[in-house]
């Protein structure tokens, strides 16, 4: 089931943007989505449920964006791979 919340934005910044509302309504969705996934609050199936875009399509607007989709650090992967090499 879906919510209508109404956000007050200053026209002038929609205006900025060069989007139409429609447009800046999808990106307000998409970037609460990724920040919220971001911040560990949405799994990554639930933020692009919010975002409403595919979940694959949700994963590569994250590495587009910068945010990574695994919590495991470069030294966890690490030990992780050595320890079931022994």
């Amino acid at each position: 089931m879906e919510e209508t919340l109404t956000v007050h934005i200053p026209r002038e910044i929609r205006l900025m943007l060069n989007r139409t509302p429609e447009e800046f309504g999808r990106d307000v969705r998409l970037y609460a989505g990724l920040m919220l996934f971001q911040q560990g609050k949405l799994s990554s199936g639930a933020a692009a449920e919010m975002a409403g875009v595919p979940k694959v399509m949700f994963l590569d607007l994250c590495g587009e964006n910068g945010i990574p989709i695994s919590q495991i650090t470069a030294d966890d992967l690490r030990r992780e791979v050595a320890d079931e090499q022994v």
